[in-house]
């Protein structure tokens, strides 16, 4: 949380897609602060439904849906290792692009995609 929000302003002025309206570092900021807020409250908190109903804008609707592909590709893995991070990050990237009814190259779909390659 503090890394994002320590970029939030930078973010916001990166963005230019699909118009530059200036707030997806803030919109990404909120729609996390919202899980964390959620976990904080309950350590057994769905964190894929914070991160929907938090998200604000679209940047935070695509990263809800990074999470909750992220989410449903670890299913109910006990121990995290190198191949379930693999897992979960394919699942982010593959949930996000589904998400977006024409995805966009050099977005954070484009992030979210290399991370997983």
């Amino acid at each position: 949380m503090a890394a994002l929000e320590a970029s939030r302003a930078r973010i916001d002025d990166l963005n230019v897609y699909p118009v530059p309206d200036g707030d997806t570092g803030t919109n990404m900021t909120e729609t996390v602060r919202a899980v964390v807020t959620a976990l904080e409250r309950d350590q057994g908190a769905d964190i894929v439904r914070a991160a929907l109903m938090g998200a604000r804008g679209n940047s935070g609707v695509i990263l809800s849906q990074l999470v909750r592909g992220a989410v449903e590709a670890l299913g109910d893995e006990g121990a995290i290792d190198a191949a379930a991070i693999a897992r979960a990050l394919r699942g982010a990237s593959d949930a996000g692009y589904a998400a977006v009814r024409n995805p966009q190259e050099g977005t954070m779909l484009t992030v979210a995609r290399e991370l997983a390659e």
